[in-house]
């Protein structure tokens, strides 16, 4: 009994000094966290383009292939809309059947000569040094795939700038003697120019007669004369003029004037449909040609034609 009394009045004791302790206040703030102060890594591609440079002169030097090729492919991208913008100022001088994506393509391989070449000490900007390549490098491209040689090339932008030349000095289009005059050329000279400049492009049958976005516009290849077909309006006047040429022929000679001009059978063949000799067929036709020269006298050029 001594004992549970004992241990009650030490615990009633213990509490009773924690109520009369003060209680320590809890803070509010959040622990600090220090910066770390060492950099961080950047990928090359986020980089400035001077910087970009200058990671591929480093690697240039140490002779690192591969990043090399890494470092030159970002560049490229990174230049990539300025081939597009020369290929599209390019593209409107040209004609519709050059395509947009052979210009860019040709404009890349200038862009990397461009970047293999270039000296990043000289101190000079990429885009005004790499500008004049891609440029040459897609006329380059050009002049390869073009059939007509350069020199008449020439000239015919040379007879094209005296003839806007002259257009404006005189107010209306120069004969072909002032323009001979000009150019310093015989009549004959300038003829055989003007012939082998007419034959400077080539088109495509596949492109569009109209300049239309809908699917109505018809090709070039729909409007062009298709020869080996029949002119219904040439089979008449050929008909009607056959006519007026054997209506005085009796029914065999009218036959063999039909079949050999316009069927086009042979002279044994139609002695086969007739029953006779080749010979006779000839002499026949002989005979029946005779008579209709004596009897259209001067128009004779243009019978049978």
């Amino acid at each position: 009994m001594t004992s549970k009394k004992s241990t009650g009045a030490a615990s009633a004791a213990s509490s009773s000094a924690d109520e009369k302790a003060p209680r320590r206040r809890t803070s509010s703030r959040k622990p600090v966290v220090k910066k770390s102060t060492e950099p961080k890594h950047v990928a090359i591609e986020d980089l400035p383009t001077e910087e970009i440079w200058i990671h591929y002169r480093d690697a240039r030097d140490a002779k690192n292939v591969q990043d090399i090729e890494a470092i030159r492919n970002i560049l490229m991208e990174r230049h990539f809309p300025l081939v597009k913008y020369i290929a599209e100022r390019l593209l409107q001088t040209l004609p519709k059947s050059i395509e947009l994506d052979d210009l860019v393509s040709a404009g890349l391989f200038g862009l990397m000569d461009a970047i293999r070449g270039f000296d990043l000490s000289r101190g000079i900007k990429f885009k005004t040094y790499c500008t004049t390549r891609i440029r040459g490098s897609i006329l380059d491209q050009l002049r390869s795939q073009d059939w007509v040689p350069r020199l008449v090339r020439l000239k015919a932008s040379k007879i094209d700038r005296a003839l806007q030349r002259l257009t404006g000095r005189f107010g209306r289009e120069p004969t072909h003697s002032e323009l001979a005059r000009e150019l310093e050329m015989d009549h004959q000279e300038l003829s055989n120019e003007l012939q082998s400049a007419s034959a400077k492009a080539m088109y495509s049958l596949s492109d569009k007669w109209e300049d239309r976005d809908d699917d109505s516009s018809m090709e070039k290849v729909d409007v062009l004369e298709d020869k080996k077909s029949i002119d219904p309006l040439g089979v008449l006047n050929r008909d009607d003029m056959m006519g007026f040429l054997t209506r005085s022929l009796t029914h065999k000679e009218r036959f063999i004037i039909e079949q050999y001009y316009q069927v086009g059978h042979t002279m044994r063949e139609i002695g086969e449909m007739l029953n006779l000799t080749e010979s006779r067929v000839c002499q026949i036709h002989s005979n029946v040609m005779a008579r209709l020269k004596s009897l259209f006298g001067t128009k004779q050029n243009t019978m049978l034609m």
